[in-house]
């Protein structure tokens, strides 16, 4: 979701009190796409703030559409939305968080996609596929994150390595070659708590794992699942991650002093350590997930939703269609530093001059893989989160996989 960070690891966000009764159109009959109308929309965190710009741009092409955006924070937009539907009082539209959408699509409360208007191969494979079940997509994908890899360039050559690590073996020798060079610790991964199943998922889906298996049930104790279990835990039994989490800790300052000279993020952290350590520029990369069998990370993002309750679905899809072009997504991009979705974005000038850090998260998308839009993708994240927690403290990752997937197959339908 928020640029797949959850809510433990959001940037700051917007919390913006909602009245329910001003909210929706209220259902009824359909307003024509060219009639005079107001439609509403949700947009959460920092898009919530800067979406406004961009829709006033759309209004001076439709000046019968008036948009109404409402900021939402991340933190109390769960909550916000199945109110809203209980009510029968949603937006028309909103942005919906990847992982969001299995539970909403579980509720009846999606318009399916028109996939004569939006073409599942004008995105990347991954961000389409988050919004589809049981082959309907709900959802056209806004903007998308991925994983990729940031480590110390300086430090490493300190440490006797000259090339960026492309494999699991090569990613742990480095971390034990910064911490004998000096470094606190060789990697920053999450042990525990809310989001730490984002700083496993990649080593899953590197192995040739999937959450969930082709049988429509979780791949939990699968040989991958155990073989990624297995390589994560690797980093805190040799000591080359701190098995201790702190709430709200941002690897940033860390990073910038070289205590913590290697983590796997997403975009947005170019953009903070450029703001908040300038020092070390030119003296890190972004490259790829390592490899196992593949170099595969996992896509989140925001994609965006009509509610069947709108009286509107003509004018949200005219929106979501300009939100979704090529010319517009690159403006988003340089707004928000928002990856696009659709893969023909990338050809604009805000993106082609973008360096070798946005060519990465480019080639990151071509071959991640979705999150599954699952009904319960809380609780099952969460049981994922217990169990990384007890094999980070060193319990055996064969014999947690396997408890872990009989908690999974209760939360699967």
């Amino acid at each position: 979701m928020t640029r797949t960070k959850s809510v433990s690891v959001a940037a700051t966000v917007v919390v913006t009190a909602l009245a329910l009764t001003s909210c929706g159109s209220g259902g009824g009959e359909q307003v024509a796409a060219d009639k005079k109308q107001t439609l509403t929309v949700w947009a959460m965190g920092e898009e919530g703030t800067r979406l406004k710009a961009v829709t006033d741009e759309f209004t001076k092409q439709h000046p019968n559409i008036k948009v109404k955006v409402t900021p939402v924070g991340w933190d109390v937009v769960h909550q916000k939305l199945v109110s809203a539907i209980a009510a029968k009082k949603t937006p028309d539209m909103a942005q919906m968080g990847s992982t969001m959408m299995g539970e909403f699509i579980a509720l009846d409360a999606l318009e399916p996609v028109d996939t004569k208007t939006f073409k599942k191969s004008d995105f990347f494979p991954a961000t389409w596929d988050s919004n589809v079940k049981d082959g309907t997509a709900y959802g056209v994908p806004w903007y998308a994150d991925t994983r990729a890899l940031y480590y110390r360039t300086d430090l490493a050559k300190k440490a006797g390595i000259d090339k960026a690590p492309s494999t699991w073996k090569e990613q742990q020798a480095l971390a034990a070659a910064y911490q004998k060079a000096g470094a606190e610790w060789g990697t920053d991964l999450q042990p525990s708590s809310t989001g730490a199943w984002q700083s496993w998922v990649q080593y899953l889906y590197s192995a040739g794992g999937e959450l969930i298996g082709e049988d429509g049930k979780p791949a939990l104790d699968s040989p991958a699942a155990i073989r990624a279990f297995t390589e994560w835990a690797g980093y805190f039994k040799k000591g080359l991650a701190k098995k201790t989490f702190t709430p709200g800790y941002d690897v940033t300052k860390d990073f910038g002093s070289g205590k913590r000279p290697m983590f796997q993020s997403g975009p947005w952290m170019v953009r903070n350590i450029a703001d908040q350590q300038p020092q070390i520029k030119d003296k890190y990369k972004v490259v790829p997930v390592p490899a196992d069998k593949t170099s595969t990370s996992w896509v989140g993002g925001a994609s965006l939703v009509t509610f069947k309750n709108s009286a509107h679905k003509a004018a949200a899809e005219q929106l979501t269609q300009y939100l979704t072009t090529p010319k517009t997504q690159a403006q988003w991009y340089e707004a928000d530093k928002a990856l696009p979705a659709n893969k023909a974005a990338w050809d604009e000038p805000a993106l082609r001059g973008g360096g070798d850090s946005l060519a990465t998260f480019k080639t990151s998308l071509d071959t991640a893989k979705a999150i599954p839009p699952l009904e319960k993708w809380n609780e099952f994240a969460a049981a994922v989160e217990g169990a990384l927690a007890k094999i980070s403290q060193g319990a055996d990752p064969a014999a947690t996989a396997k408890a872990l997937q009989k908690t999974a197959e209760g939360l699967v339908g």
